[in-house]
């Protein structure tokens, strides 16, 4: 193993830093070894809250609680505590849900693989309290979608019907619709594709085959292969600048298991994600002192990867929570650039060509019979400009 890899962390907030420092500590002892002045200036309440902001609370809270450090004030282990108790409820009410969800569509021939929640929490911290979620994801043949939203709906669940489309862009600028339980409170996201273009993935079938078996309450479920997950992980947490913790934690706790290196390297390689992985690689070594291996280190080392790390530190220095919208505009447009930054140059000139293809919107600016459809391609640059045009009057 190599030693872990080193980010200037030096403009992060204290309360930042004794978080680290927290995560980092392996026992109780470690936690009572932590040098006095690290914790003497902590600005507790802030301390909780961004705790809570990066979802690292429960994974804390085990920890605090067996330190019993007396520098640490009551109302800090007491806040985890509620939160902890909330989301071990919350994952048991998971693990059955996904159990019904899972036998539901296997009634009706549909496979299904489950990508986070308590499953995740199993695999990698080995305890489903350790980690927290706030919905069920799972991914599904594009082919069976309608089935599966069918079953959803049988199961008293109602669609968002957020998704509005044209030319059927929907299959591949979106990559899951989002259903809701009101009565059980459960949100589930249904996934046809891991991620939206233009980033690459396996398909289905492949990860299908190498998908992973563990029991979810009394049934059997799916979900991904070890270099799947990772490449999973890193897209998403990527995709989101890594603005929380958690998603960082995820990949420290999936760089501590074995590792087989040729197969991830091959896999990403072949579907784009080697910088994003070295990303997520340098970031994970540096902030949580993960010692990797020669070939993750080079990955990690590589200047883009580097490069695209050191962006990351900018959602890190501040909170971040890009689902609350609309952004502050500073944020917002350094978080465009940096989303265009991970791409490959494949993936920038696809992604610049998608702008060609027909929007929702355009249909909503010049309606046309649906037969009149294809029309939409040559007339969207006078409809943009008109829209722009239109809007700058307002």
């Amino acid at each position: 193993m190599s030693y872990p890899i080193s980010l200037v962390a030096e403009e992060l907030s204290s309360d930042m830093k004794l978080l680290l420092a927290l995560v980092r500590a392996e026992n109780s002892k470690d936690v009572r070894d932590l040098p006095d002045e690290l914790l003497a200036g902590a600005d507790w309440h802030a301390f909780v809250e961004l705790a809570r902001h990066h979802r690292v609370h429960p994974y804390l809270y085990a920890k605090l609680k067996k330190a019993e450090d007396s520098r640490i004030p009551p109302f800090v282990v007491g806040s985890f505590e509620s939160d902890f108790r909330k989301n071990t409820f919350l994952m048991l009410q998971h693990c059955g849900e996904i159990a019904t969800i899972d036998k539901s569509l296997a009634d009706k021939g549909i496979r299904s693989i489950f990508l986070k929640g308590p499953l995740l929490a199993l695999d990698l911290y080995g305890d489903l309290s350790l980690r927290t979620s706030s919905d069920i994801d799972m991914l599904i043949p594009l082919t069976k979608l309608t089935e599966a939203e069918m079953t959803l709906t049988s199961l008293g669940y109602v669609k968002d019907e957020y998704i509005h489309t044209v030319l059927n862009d929907w299959k591949w600028r979106h990559h899951h619709t989002t259903f809701y339980h009101d009565q059980k409170g459960i949100k589930v996201e249904l996934h046809w594709r891991l991620n939206p273009s233009p980033s690459g993935e396996p398909g289905f079938e492949r990860l299908w085959h190498h998908s992973r078996v563990r029991t979810m309450g009394s049934r059997d479920v799916r979900y991904l292969g070890r270099e799947d997950l990772f490449m999973f992980l890193v897209s998403h947490g990527a995709r989101h600048g890594w603005s929380r913790l958690r998603w960082l934690l995820d990949i420290r706790q999936w760089l501590l298991q074995p590792i087989d290196a040729p197969s991830l390297l091959m896999l990403l390689h072949k579907h784009d994600y080697v910088s994003i992985g070295g990303q997520a690689i340098a970031l994970a070594s540096s902030l949580f002192e993960v010692p990797v291996s020669r070939e993750l280190r080079e990955l990690a080392d590589a200047p883009k990867s580097r490069k695209l790390a050191y962006e990351a530190m900018y959602y890190l220095k501040r909170i971040v929570n890009l689902h609350t919208q609309p952004l502050p505009e500073d944020v917002d447009r350094y978080h465009k650039r940096h989303l265009f930054s991970l791409m490959t140059w494949r993936q920038k000139t696809i992604f610049v060509l998608s702008f060609l293809y027909p929007y929702p919107e355009d249909a909503e600016t010049l309606p046309l019979p649906k037969s009149l459809h294809l029309l939409y391609f040559p007339l969207r640059p006078f409809i943009w400009s008109w829209r722009k045009m239109v809007g700058g009057r307002q």
